[in-house]
């Protein structure tokens, strides 16, 4: 099959655990996740089959939302509940002054990447380095964060919040910043990534539910094909006559279309991703 299936992912399964399960369920080797979802956390993630692995750094680049709960009292060195404590502050915060820094959290920003995360440097992890007792090297990301803001307060120091961010940002690290900039210290304790991208919590499986999909016979139902998966982008049809140069990697005048990328079809087939530069358009992603 080619596809995207969105998986809801259950705490405590790693991002690859969930590739291994489809792999399997789905009997085909090409298979790929859209982005590593923590461990700890649980939520929606969706998984390429077949050519739709083509995809991934199209779907990897979307938004993300979460819904999250942030803890303060103290701070540890994963920036969540199940790393080491290495600050603690039994300072209470107010409701009042927590949603007095958040619109601080909000917009185009700078980001440090936690110290225990998959992103390398010289070719090594960064967890793999801080495992290591070697010193960790900050990795400075660019982020946007389109909005921040309070559900409820779940406790005393701990309240619930949902975040629409870019790829590559860590809501662990919103709450370790959250925490500094009141002055106390703060971490992680709950996310749900609930959005990515096109794929909603709504729309997501449980490895369960599709496992009993499978047994019924009807597996193919919970694949979301890549035509779909990229409907957000604009759809242009060549002509029949220019399908086999297209096909082959030359360039094809599309009068009046936009710069950018763009939906390939001819003769209502489906082709791939094209990029279009001056109206000429170069199929970049074949699917057909």
């Amino acid at each position: 099959m080619d596809g995207i299936i969105s998986v809801l992912k259950p705490p405590a399964m790693s991002s690859s655990d969930v590739v291994v399960d489809i792999r399997r369920l789905f009997e085909q080797k090409k298979v790929g996740h859209t982005g590593t979802l923590d461990p700890g956390a649980a939520g929606v993630l969706p998984i390429c089959l077949g050519r739709a692995t083509r995809l991934f750094d199209y779907l990897v680049d979307k938004e993300k939302q979460y819904i999250f709960e942030i803890c303060f009292g103290w701070a540890t060195d994963t920036q969540d509940a199940y790393g080491k404590i290495i600050y603690s502050c039994q300072r209470e915060v107010t409701q009042e002054e927590l949603l007095g820094v958040l619109p601080r959290f909000m917009g185009e920003q700078t980001q440090i990447a936690p110290m225990y995360s998959a992103l390398k440097s010289g070719g090594r992890k960064l967890y793999d380095i801080a495992l290591a007792g070697e010193t960790v090297p900050d990795k400075v990301r660019q982020i946007t964060v389109g909005d921040i803001h309070l559900i409820e307060q779940t406790d005393k120091n701990r309240f619930l919040l949902s975040v629409d961010c870019s790829r590559g940002t860590y809501v662990r690290t919103i709450c370790h910043d959250i925490g500094m900039a009141l002055d106390t210290a703060a971490h992680l304790s709950f996310l749900l990534r609930t959005k990515s991208g096109a794929f909603e919590l709504k729309d997501s499986y449980t490895i369960a539910e599709l496992e009993k999909m499978k047994a019924e016979g009807t597996l193919e139902r919970a694949v979301t094909s890549c035509q779909k998966a990229m409907e957000f982008l604009p759809q242009v049809n060549i002509p029949s006559d220019r399908e086999s140069a297209v096909k082959n990697g030359l360039t094809t005048t599309v009068k009046g279309v936009a710069n950018g990328r763009v939906r390939c079809y001819c003769k209502g087939l489906f082709l791939g991703l094209a990029q279009v530069e001056r109206e000429q358009l170069k199929l970049e992603v074949h699917l057909y």
